[in-house]
């Protein structure tokens, strides 16, 4: 499976929200909003950032689903921009300190919101794939729980969520 793949299927997901939900509305802020929320609430898993505490991160598990929210929210905003050429997973495998690469994709996020070109999505997805790799997720870890994700969002518009 490859990017193109998750776009496709990404598109389905989004096309079903915007009927289930009666989206008329441009919602690229709100989108990017979350995006930025998602990539907040998978740092707050790592607890990469909290000196002040001994407790360790979460499950592995739970990182992973809360990295794949944001990687729904990534798609999605390339599906509204158009940017959507890209066919390979970004491998960038470089350790480095997981605060300053969450508050560089941060930054990124912030930029593309702000000036939406095609070079600064191109970022963001860069990186996610520094941050797959320091969290040591592989492609394969990440679809398969974008997949299993994507379905639990169907099954939640389904039942009012």
């Amino acid at each position: 499976m490859n990017l193109q793949q998750l776009f496709t299927m990404q598109k389905e997901l989004d096309d079903f929200i915007e009927q289930t939900q009666n989206i008329q509305q441009d919602v690229f802020q709100e989108k990017g909003l979350a995006l930025m929320v998602e990539l907040a609430e998978l740092a707050n898993e790592t607890r990469c950032f909290k000196f002040w505490s001994t407790k360790g991160p979460s499950a592995r598990e739970v990182i992973l689903e809360e990295y794949v929210d944001s990687i729904h929210f990534i798609l999605s905003l390339g599906l509204l921009k158009g940017y959507t050429s890209i066919e390979k997973w970004p491998v960038i495998e470089e350790q480095r300190n997981l605060t300053e690469t969450f508050l560089q994709t941060q930054s990124a996020i912030l930029t593309f919101i702000q000036q939406p070109t095609q070079d600064h999505y191109l970022t963001i997805w860069q990186c996610y794939g520094l941050l797959a790799y320091n969290l040591g997720f592989t492609f394969e870890d990440v679809v398969g729980a974008y997949i299993e994700k994507n379905q639990e969002n169907y099954n939640r518009q389904r039942s009012g969520y």
